[in-house]
């Protein structure tokens, strides 16, 4: 087990600030499509970009060295799990809204 504790297999200095700054750059970016006065559709990404950027933000603790990229990519994984499985609940909840006090 101390062979494998040197911190070798994890990421660089240099790939942990990549990481972190991509995901700081995206919300960056969520806000930018927001505040856009140009199209409504970009307006829809950003509101989306901005809901998956907030979930994404809970990777920064692992934007470390030293900590190996499998780790990240599947913490990423469960917060992609995460939001689809919101956005589903979401789009069910305002389909029975429609069904039950909208219908005739």
């Amino acid at each position: 087990m101390s062979e494998r504790g040197n911190g070798a297999e994890g990421m660089s200095v240099k790939t942990a600030t990549y990481v972190e700054y991509g995901i700081i750059g995206l919300g960056i970016l969520a806000l930018v499509l927001i505040f856009q006065p140009f199209s409504l559709t970009l307006f829809g990404v950003g509101c989306g970009l901005v809901v998956f950027a907030g979930l994404i933000n809970n990777l920064l603790p692992l934007c470390e060295p030293g900590v190996p990229l499998a780790t990240l990519i599947r913490m990423a994984f469960v917060i992609f799990g995460i939001f689809i499985a919101v956005m589903l609940f979401a789009m069910l909840a305002a389909h029975l809204y429609g069904v039950f006090f909208v219908g005739p």
